[in-house]
């Protein structure tokens, strides 16, 4: 079955065989997609998690289909059907769609017109009609009608009747929607404005756009029609069907449109609204884990002491002070507009030694942030260096300090100190704190609660573990939310580490970690080379796996050094041959690897924070005119633009026409998330809170 399974999956995602067949002998020996994609690139021809991915995520769908068609035996043994060709169809057939056309006729269904009329024995009947030979007709109205609801089921439910109409959807197929009277009046159906009178054909709809009327649909507002051209769906099967020129071939043509009116476009139509759909959830979750992704690599600040505050008016700024390593120390209140504040916020910012500020950009951010910077500007005169001013993202935020993981860390204080946490957390080490929260709540997608909730959940659990795992984390210091996601580890061998850690201290070698219950060496092999501590052995605290130490130690023996030696000295490393360490199991790509490795080991890939601030002119929507040029953080990436965050408590959105002087396929090509960009004011709609924004020209 392997074999068979590797042919199909290289020809669906364009990549040999023997890669293929190389990747799920791997993933069935338990094997990650991090793990393969970074130590066994021999074995898969140097094969990319993304490639993985999709081997895997058709691998799973033959799995499937193979326990369907086990279902579909099971079903044909009831039915004491025995028929060898059917079953050896079966056997041959791994497309989902082929394959329930072949079972369609035999699957269980709620009586029909059809089973009434054969139940009435006109089953003969309708047989004789379909070979539309001359012959006397009966005079019984309800007899012709049983006998044509009996060829109407037949011709939908043929293989080919239905290939045909699939065809026709695929080339004519229009989607219209038209508003529901007495539901498109309320302020909220107003969203969907745009979609009350809509015609698009299927194929060219955007996925945003098919999302929207989807919801749409759902909460009441339209309804929604896909629809071929007729009269050549109509052709299409009367060029199958249709024999002669009599009154019996009269019959068929007459139960030919009764079927495909009735049964065969409705449920084409629903087969189609349902691809188109899988098709919108593809792109707008692909689009989601781009962003996601981007999110978790934000640059960190690193250790640092810093003040968080979480920006409020009416209940004030709940602050909180931070050590190196993200400890609580402290928590107060400070009110905006308060000259005690300001002396309260600068005598915590002198007597902890405050090296960063984090602000949360939620309501009350900029009169926040414009409190914060008038402080440190009066410390400027008193001390040597000043702590820089960050505005977070606290997005989800709110979702982490109710959740159990908040309880369990801060048992002892309220959900506001638990957020302020949060939002000082994330400046210090945005994945560390970020891997804790749902990704659905971090705010970075569009339609997430629209598209298919398992293939997203999966999707966003394979990039946090993605991100991870190319990052690395350092074992002594990781939480158990960090170390989960580590190759081949999970929630309870990642407590199993803390515990180990809390009983018998900080990690010495990455080798301990076989010590640590339940560890076995299988899991020791997938994790090892993610985890990262300083220790006796330099190549612990880098990306270069335990299997390959006994390697480096032999180039650092042949160059008569130390592996230390070999890490610091450059011209060392670059005397080495790499082909002279060539074995059965490790090939160039691995040593390129290593060499890599060794040049920076325990880089930090996601590079360094920088501080960022405001207009200072521009507070409110009302602040904004037309051609200003300001500066903003980009928010949030969708298929159609980007949000910019002005500092107005409203993003604006850059089209994606807008975003550049060339053409644009995608926003992602010009702009990433939480990069720092400056934008041009296209126009402002006060009454909606609508802002374009324009990257034309600031960006050739």
């Amino acid at each position: 079955m392997t074999s068979v399974f590797a042919h199909i999956i290289g020809g669906a995602v364009n990549i040999s065989e023997r890669q293929v067949a190389a990747v799920l002998a791997l993933l069935d020996e338990g094997a990650t997609i991090p793990f393969i994609a970074r130590y066994r690139k021999e074995k898969t021809g140097s094969l990319d998690e993304v490639q993985i991915a999709a081997i895997q995520a058709q691998y799973t769908k033959l799995q499937e289909l193979a326990k369907r068609k086990e279902t579909i035996y099971a079903r044909l043994e009831e039915l004491g059907n025995t028929d060898a060709d059917l079953r050896k169809r079966i056997e041959d057939c791994w497309d989902a769609t082929e394959l329930e056309d072949i079972y369609l006729p035999y699957k269980p269904h709620r009586k029909t017109r059809a089973d009434a009329a054969i139940e009435r024995g006109l089953l003969p009947l309708a047989e004789e009609i379909l070979k539309q030979r001359p012959m006397r007709l009966p005079s019984n109205e309800e007899d012709l009608q049983g006998a044509r609801d009996i060829i109407a089921q037949r011709i939908a439910e043929d293989e080919r009747s239905r290939n045909a109409i699939r065809r026709e959807f695929s080339y004519t197929a229009l989607l219209t929607t038209k508003a529901v009277k007495g539901k498109c009046d309320s302020p909220e159906a107003l969203n969907y404005k745009d979609y009350f009178d809509f015609k698009c054909p299927l194929k060219h709809i955007k996925s945003h756009q098919l999302l929207a009327i989807r919801r749409a649909e759902t909460e009441g507002y339209i309804r929604v029609d896909i629809s071929p051209d007729t009269e050549k769906a109509l052709d299409k099967l009367a060029n199958l069907w249709l024999r002669a020129d009599n009154d019996t071939a009269y019959q068929v043509e007459l139960a030919m449109e009764d079927g495909y009116k009735r049964l065969l476009k409705p449920a084409i139509e629903t087969e189609f609204a349902a691809l188109s759909k899988e098709k919108a959830d593809a792109q707008a979750i692909h689009v989601f884990v781009d962003n996601l992704r981007q999110l978790l690599l934000a640059a960190p600040l690193g250790q640092k002491r810093v003040l968080a505050l979480d920006p409020g008016f009416r209940t004030g700024c709940k602050t909180v002070v931070l050590n190196e390593q993200g400890d609580l120390l402290l928590h107060d209140v400070i009110f905006l507009h308060n000259l005690q504040s300001t002396e309260k916020l600068r005598g915590l910012i002198e007597q902890y030694k405050i090296e960063a500020i984090a602000i949360g950009n939620g309501t009350a951010s900029r009169e926040t942030e414009t409190l914060a910077r008038t402080v440190v500007e009066s410390l400027k005169l008193k001390v040597e260096s000043v702590p820089q001013i960050y505005v977070v993202s606290e997005a989800g935020a709110s979702v982490y300090s109710a959740s159990p993981i908040a309880r369990e860390e801060f048992p002892d204080e309220d959900v506001t100190v638990r957020g302020a946490v949060s939002i000082g957390r994330r400046l210090i080490d945005p994945l560390a704190e970020l891997v804790k929260i749902d990704p659905k709540s971090i705010g970075v997608g569009q339609y997430q609660h629209d598209v298919n909730q398992t293939e997203l959940k999966q999707s966003l659990q394979q990039t946090v573990e993605s991100v991870v795992n190319y990052v690395g984390v350092d074992v002594n210091t990781a939480s158990k939310h960090l170390l989960t996601y580590i190759s081949g580890l999970g929630p309870t061998l990642a407590q199993s580490i803390v515990d180990y850690r809390a009983e018998h201290g900080a990690f010495k070698a990455r080798k301990e970690l076989l010590k640590v219950p339940k560890l076995g060496a299988k899991t020791y092999e997938q994790a090892a080379g993610f985890l990262r501590l300083k220790g006796a052995n330099p190549l612990d605290n880098s990306a270069v796996h335990p299997e390959s130490y006994s390697i480096v130690e032999k180039m650092a023996k042949d160059q008569g050094c130390t592996v230390a030696e070999l890490i610091e000295k450059k011209e060392l490393r670059d005397q080495i041959d790499l082909n002279r360490y060539v074995t059965d199991s490790i090939g160039i790509p691995t040593l390129t690897d290593i060499m890599k490795e060794l040049a920076q080991p325990g880089r930090d890939p996601r590079g360094e924070t920088e501080a960022f601030a405001f207009d200072e002119s521009v507070h409110t929507i009302d602040d904004l005119k037309p051609g200003m040029v300001l500066p903003g953080i980009v928010t949030n990436i969708s298929a159609f633009g980007a949000f910019v965050d002005l500092g107005v408590h409203k993003d604006g959105l850059v089209h994606i026409s807008e975003m550049s002087n060339r053409r644009v396929s995608s926003p992602s090509e010009v702009v990433k998330l939480h990069q720092h960009v400056m934008v041009r004011v296209v126009s402002v709609d006060r009454v909606r809170g609508r802002i374009q924004l324009s990257l034309r020209q600031l960006n050739r």
